[in-house]
């Protein structure tokens, strides 16, 4: 039987780097028939006890071994639980949101494709859910058992997400004669035979590192003249919602901040009011991958000219190939010639999200070095907030945030062309209100080698030659750059607050 997905309910706390509260729940778009294949699964109610030493058993159809090819067949493997003290002696990273499961010598696990599958236990005939598939180190590795879930500390959570259905909570205690395995009191771990069933842990979710900026690997590599965007293809893209209606676009760009345009809120800058969908391809009917999160504050920019607008999220939301951060620019040079791209839900497309391809220009006339300049684009109601984004070193970086409101100021009819604030000029704020700016995905920082490369999108044979100026900075000038500015914003914080002790 197969279902469409309605909703997605993402854990408020969920952290995506360190996998805690590594939760979710998906809605179906109309219930099920319950029989002898589709059944519900109990679930671990609070202060269920799962010793070290207690067999379980893991089913998915992920990797048969790390790195591998998913399985088309169902698979299982029956792994002991380990104590979080042993499994944090491993990782260090364990918290109590968590139970691990798995063999001192390696050979049974959960693998890649398996992420969000169960780990159940039986009690007195039932099979209860203990964990969910989250993370681990590698697949099967000895010492290095796979980290799940711990459903058990979800039960108020999930109370208050599920109200329609009363959901089956039952408490887990480990019992010798309701077991067919062994529980505490007996050797925790022993060594295990590669088992024909499934193998691993992570899905998205492989050894937890530094996370990345600017990856799109289903950005198509060839583009086919068609404005219509598929699903993944931006991932950054985000619907801003007022009342359950698109207002503005906006771009993922950290793990909790969404930037936009500051127009957008000048007339309800109140966070309640506003909702932020990521993971949207179409404004009417489903959108399986989306994830919807409320808005906690607004930021807005206070700058001469154009401003923007940073929105802290609720929650952080789960980093999949249909969401994940652009990387802000941080000061770099967009060359004449380099091709571009802009995205948008603007009124009277059908609701779909919209692509035009752009060139950089030379800006002509009066203007200031914080412009950037490209070729004549539509931009209509709706588009405010979405990016005009470059692609740099494998990476997508947003060059400006786009703006209806002030397209007078955008355009310069006598030259034909468009001009944008770039978006380092609010280097200052986005420090402050976003954070940090993330590495990219090519940046060598934290990224795990299995990441996939972002395809290069075609250029015809008639775009103009990207050129490159002869002073281009040596490799590493950025990452300098952005140290001197920290330096240069720690700096300029401490005279901020010598001067206000001074003056007390």
């Amino acid at each position: 039987v197969s279902r469409s997905v309605s909703q997605i309910i993402v854990h408020p706390n969920y952290n995506s780097q360190s996998q805690d509260n590594d939760v979710s729940l998906v809605k179906l778009s109309s219930s099920v028939t319950f029989n002898d294949y589709i059944s519900p699964v109990c679930l671990a109610a609070a202060g269920s006890d799962f010793p070290g030493g207690t067999t379980a058993w893991v089913t998915g159809f992920g990797t048969l071994s790390s790195g591998g090819s998913v399985s088309s067949t169902l698979q299982e493997v029956s792994v002991p639980i380990v104590s979080n003290s042993q499994c944090n002696a491993s990782y260090g990273s364990i918290t109590n949101n968590m139970i691990c499961a798995g063999l001192t010598d390696g050979g049974k696990d959960s693998c890649q494709g398996d992420s969000g599958g169960p780990l159940v236990s039986e009690q007195s005939g039932r099979w209860i859910l203990a964990g969910i598939v989250s993370f681990g180190r590698g697949c099967a590795l000895p010492n290095f058992p796979g980290v799940y879930a711990r459903v058990s500390e979800y039960q108020t959570w999930i109370d208050t997400q599920i109200t329609s259905n009363q959901t089956g909570f039952i408490v887990f205690n480990c019992n010798k004669t309701d077991l067919s395995g062994s529980c505490s009191g007996e050797p925790p771990i022993t060594n295990g035979t590669t088992s024909s069933t499934t193998t691993t842990t992570p899905d998205v979710h492989q050894t937890t590192t530094t996370t990345v900026c600017g990856r799109a690997v289903l950005n198509s590599p060839v583009f086919d003249g068609s404005s219509v965007v598929s699903a993944g293809q931006w991932p950054w893209m985000a619907s801003l919602q007022k009342n359950g209606q698109h207002v503005c676009g906006g771009t993922l760009v950290s793990l909790d901040s969404v930037l936009s345009n500051a127009d957008c809120f000048s007339s309800s800058p109140v966070a309640s009011e506003w909702t932020v969908v990521l993971g949207r391809l179409k404004q009417n009917g489903s959108n399986p991958f989306e994830v919807s999160l409320n808005v906690t504050t607004i930021t807005l920019s206070n700058q001469t000219g154009s401003n923007v607008a940073v929105l802290k999220l609720s929650g952080q939301p789960p980093l999949t190939d249909y969401i994940q951060p652009i990387c802000l620019d941080d000061g770099r040079t967009f060359p004449v010639g380099a091709t571009c791209w802009a995205a948008g839900w603007s009124s009277g497309r059908g609701g779909v999200l919209q692509q035009v391809r752009t060139s950089v220009v030379e800006c002509t006339g009066p203007t200031s070095a914080d412009s950037i300049c490209t070729t004549l684009f539509p931009l209509a109601e709706g588009d405010s907030g979405g990016p005009l984004m470059c692609r740099q070193d494998g990476s997508w970086f947003q060059a400006a945030v786009m703006s209806f409101v002030r397209r007078s100021l955008r355009r310069r009819r006598a030259a034909a062309v468009m001009e944008f604030e770039k978006l380092s000029h609010f280097q200052d704020f986005l420090v402050l209100t976003v954070g940090p700016f993330l590495p990219s995905a090519t940046s060598g920082i934290g990224v795990p080698t299995t990441l996939s490369t972002t395809p290069t999108i075609y250029v015809p044979a008639n775009t103009p030659t990207i050129y490159v100026h002869a002073n281009t900075p040596r490799p590493g000038w950025h990452i300098h750059k952005r140290i001197f500015f920290y330096l240069r914003l720690v700096f300029r914080t401490l005279c901020s607050i010598l001067s206000f002790e001074h003056q007390d």
